[in-house]
């Protein structure tokens, strides 16, 4: 089944401001660059969620590869080329030119499994035609091959 710009705009939308606010919450500032990132990756997870045939795990280890991805690209943006120093990773061990660490690859990796629950919710919101509808992971369990 095709999705609306209006589903991803909606999947973007919540992934902006849920980032952010848990950034803000938990650090007490975010940058504006990071909420556009978190509003992608949350596209790009509910993109997923209707064309990989893949269990919950493998789809929110495949986000947490991409938010990876994402966070290199903008730490490369925000902090070297711009200078704006929105985070530096250099003090942790296993990280990349500051801008990715293995620990916050795992982070990403863990919060992206909520995340395609999310999605998994978003889907039935724009999808619901009865009670009895289900989640996408639901229906795949039951097909063998995922919507068209």
């Amino acid at each position: 089944m095709q999705k609306n710009i209006g589903e991803y705009g909606f999947a973007f939308l919540m992934g902006f401001f849920l980032y952010t606010m848990m950034e803000i919450m938990g650090r007490g500032y975010t940058h504006w660059t990071m909420g556009i990132a978190a509003g992608v990756t949350m596209s790009v997870l509910y993109h997923m969620e209707d064309r990989l045939s893949a269990s919950r795990l493998t789809r929110a280890l495949l986000g947490g590869l991409f938010v990876t991805a994402a966070e290199f690209t903008v730490g490369v943006f925000d902090n070297i080329i711009m200078g704006w120093q929105v985070w530096d990773y250099s003090g942790l061990r296993f990280q990349l030119f500051g801008q990715v660490s293995l620990l916050f690859s795992l982070l990403w990796c863990v919060l992206c499994y909520f995340a395609v629950g999310f999605c998994d919710r978003i889907w039935l919101l724009f999808h619901e035609v009865s009670a009895g509808a289900q989640t996408p992971e639901e229906s795949a369990q039951q097909s063998p091959q995922r919507r068209q």
